[in-house]
């Protein structure tokens, strides 16, 4: 059962993708390390503020072509944090499509099966 304190409304499941994304006068790359249906947590030590606007390249392993996603920052997590979690933002998808998130599901779920069985 998930903690009182746990907002999301999906599952997230933890694997390395690569992402770039835009902000404001910026266009960065770095890994997503988890990701659901609703939004991905991007590994970076470059947050933006919480509430940040951005656009989202991400390219699903076995997708023709990149997903382009549109987000805001929800949480930051600053590199130098006493709890000594990984530094980054998590990232709420603000904009997708019905088929867009038919592929996400069907991603994560693909992915969750595969790794269930190693």
């Amino acid at each position: 059962m998930p903690a009182a304190d746990n907002k999301r409304r999906a599952t997230r499941l933890h694997h390395e993708i690569p992402v770039a994304y835009r902000s404001v006068g910026s266009f960065l790359t770095d890994w997503s390390t988890n990701i659901s249906q609703g939004g991905l947590f991007i590994n970076t030590r470059k947050t933006l503020p919480v509430g940040t606007a951005v656009r989202i390249l991400v390219q699903l392993p076995g997708a023709s072509f990149p997903f382009q996603l549109e987000g805001r920052v929800t949480r930051v997590t600053e590199f130098a944090n006493r709890a000594n979690m990984v530094p980054g933002m998590g990232i709420e998808f603000t904009d997708v499509d019905e088929a867009k998130r038919r592929e996400l599901e069907q991603f994560v779920a693909r992915l969750r099966h595969d790794l269930d069985e190693e």
